[in-house]
């Protein structure tokens, strides 16, 4: 039976997700909330080592579907180790990333259509976030908040992929309004912590 609460953040790189994240857990703790925070991919050692696969630059060879396919491999694993069961203890778990990354970047910028959607739904089954907070940033923008470090295979990825990310959320956005709140990431983050707290807030009242 679950009875604690699951959120999402989504958002292209460089839309302050971590921040907000951070502001967020705070928000909750304070509140008297036991807060689980994890990733995607990633979030238990299976999945982290999936991660390294997908991340690795030296990999660029690997196909669109394999992609797909890992990408819903660590996210199976996370649902089962650690989302689900804190789901059931009542926890709340805030998840950077989740199953509309895949939607936005290998359904949408790769091409692969329905057959995202079919993969991940034997992936996660039910467990979907209550409540996902988008962070829409222009990837040029994104892109230089990231700066000089190192760059992931995704990341590496051409400006026209990222474009393709972008509306991909968008679209995702204007689908499931019931469950995303896209906010503008070039806002204050002061202004957009404010924005996720009260969202947040209407959720717990609930």
């Amino acid at each position: 039976m679950r009875e604690g609460y699951f959120i999402s953040f989504e958002g292209g790189d460089g839309s302050g997700k971590s921040t907000q994240i951070q502001i967020l857990r705070e928000f909750l703790e304070e509140r008297g909330y036991d807060v689980i925070l994890t990733r995607e991919p990633g979030g238990t050692p299976i999945s982290e080592k999936i991660r390294s696969i997908i991340l690795d630059k030296a990999n660029s060879e690997m196909d669109d579907m394999t992609e797909a396919l890992l990408y819903a491999a660590a996210r199976a694993q996370l649902v089962s180790q650690i989302i689900r069961p804190a789901l059931e203890e009542g926890k709340v778990v805030i998840c950077d990333r989740f199953v509309d990354s895949s939607m936005a970047y290998q359904a949408y910028a790769r091409g692969l259509g329905d057959s995202v959607k079919t993969i991940n739904a034997f992936a996660v089954g039910d467990c979907m976030p209550d409540l996902t907070i988008l962070l829409k940033v222009n990837p040029q923008v994104g892109s230089s908040r990231i700066g000089n470090r190192e760059r992931d295979r995704i990341e590496l990825a051409s400006s026209d992929f990222h474009k393709k990310v972008y509306e991909g959320y968008l679209q995702l956005e204007k689908l499931y309004p019931e469950r995303i709140v896209g906010i503008d990431a070039a806002d204050t983050i002061e202004n957009i912590s404010g924005i996720i707290s009260e969202r947040i807030a209407g959720l717990l009242e609930r």
